[in-house]
């Protein structure tokens, strides 16, 4: 008996029966899980691989993630760098040693 036929036997039992509580958390159980497998199958994770590719995906994922942490901390240290650089030029305008700019 596949999900789908279960499914409908449990539906139809408790309909008859009254709708006892075990029945309903059976009802909802099995419906639980059938349409877990069916977004599986919609989203074509339902084959042997599906673990080894949500891994591969996550791996991914977490790179994307370490590079774009890393990206904007190499912007944020040049951008302080930059800063300090006219920081320090201005400084030696100011205090008059222009002719060490020439």
């Amino acid at each position: 008996m596949n999900r789908d036929e279960m499914l409908a036997g449990l539906i139809a039992q408790a309909a008859g029966a009254g709708a006892d509580l075990v029945t309903l958390r059976a009802v909802v159980e099995e419906s639980s899980e059938l349409g877990a497998e069916r977004v599986l199958r919609r989203m074509g994770l339902d084959d042997a691989k599906a673990h080894e590719d949500l891994s591969e995906l996550r791996e991914l994922l977490a790179a994307w993630r370490d590079a774009k942490r890393s990206a904007w901390r190499a912007f944020v240290s040049w951008a302080v760098r930059g800063a300090l650089a006219l920081l320090l030029i201005g400084l030696a305008y100011r205090l008059g040693f222009s002719e060490l700019l020439h």
